[in-house]
């Protein structure tokens, strides 16, 4: 199954030759941009992505970025996708820009494929806030449509996810106390309403979601203890092309990671 999702606009190839201070990206343009620059130009990119980017970060890889000029932004230029070896040996692209997951969960929701899970939706509301004293903010809020078999609320927490292990996608790929108070904010939920974790696996060839315990083993037990409590989990697989984004469906679910186990019983990978 795949269906497009998002429109990705256009997108421009480079070689990166760097990324540094977190927010900043150095990429050789392999096409003419734009505004004229010709191939072999070196631009400076923004870089969406604070985290490590584990397994995803290739100095000398093939990138793509958008050029989005504007008054209120100091970067024309913003780092988009990341050509990797896919599990198959077979190079694939992956989305790095950590502000595009809520959308495409969003568009995913609204194209209705998600309904066999989450049931009919009337109204999605974005950054509602919630949990003790209303400090934090769910990444959706659904209302189920009128009628629907369950009425209770539904929140939405997405996580963008492109660490692998073969065809293992693994969230998170470091320690993450952000990540585990979410955790706990969505079990708090229930069962007045519905708490659904969505791990955005940003990335196509992958069949498989886990927690990372080997990154953050706290974060797997509170992933656990979720499950255990009632809380959903939708691992949603994308496939990003230079044209767009399509939904490719839902990864099977592995309620641990397979290296912690290797890890804590003394076995090589």
């Amino acid at each position: 199954m795949t269906i497009p999702i998002l429109d990705a606009g256009p997108l421009v190839e480079g070689v990166l030759v760097k990324r540094y201070k977190r927010f900043l990206a150095d990429v050789e343009l392999l096409e003419p941009g734009p505004a004229g620059e010709p191939v072999g130009t070196v631009v400076t990119a923004h870089c969406p992505n604070t985290g490590p980017m584990t397994g995803v970060l290739h100095p000398g890889g093939r990138v793509r970025l958008r050029h989005a000029p504007s008054p209120a932004r100091k970067l024309s230029w913003t780092w988009e996708q990341a050509e990797v070896s896919g599990s198959g040996g077979t190079p694939t692209w992956v989305g790095i820009n950590t502000a595009l997951p809520n959308r495409l969960v969003r568009a995913t929701i609204e194209a209705g494929c998600l309904e066999p899970w989450l049931g009919p939706v009337g109204a999605i509301r974005a950054e509602v806030p919630y949990g003790p004293g209303r400090r934090s903010r769910i990444d959706l809020l659904l209302a189920p449509a009128e009628g629907a078999a369950d009425p209770r609320p539904i929140y939405v927490e997405v996580k963008n996810t492109t660490w692998t292990r073969g065809d293992l996608a693994l969230f998170p790929d470091t320690v993450t106390e952000r990540g585990q108070k979410h955790l706990e904010e969505l079990t708090a939920l229930l069962p007045e309403a519905r708490a659904v974790l969505v791990p955005c696996l940003s990335r196509d060839d992958v069949k498989r979601f886990a927690p990372g315990d080997s990154a953050d083993p706290r974060y797997g037990e509170l992933f656990r203890s979720a499950l255990a409590a009632g809380v959903e989990v939708l691992p949603c697989i994308y496939r990003f092309e230079r044209g767009g984004v399509s939904w490719l469906g839902l990864a099977a679910l592995e309620p641990r990671d397979p290296e912690a186990d290797r890890q804590e019983s003394g076995q090589r990978p």
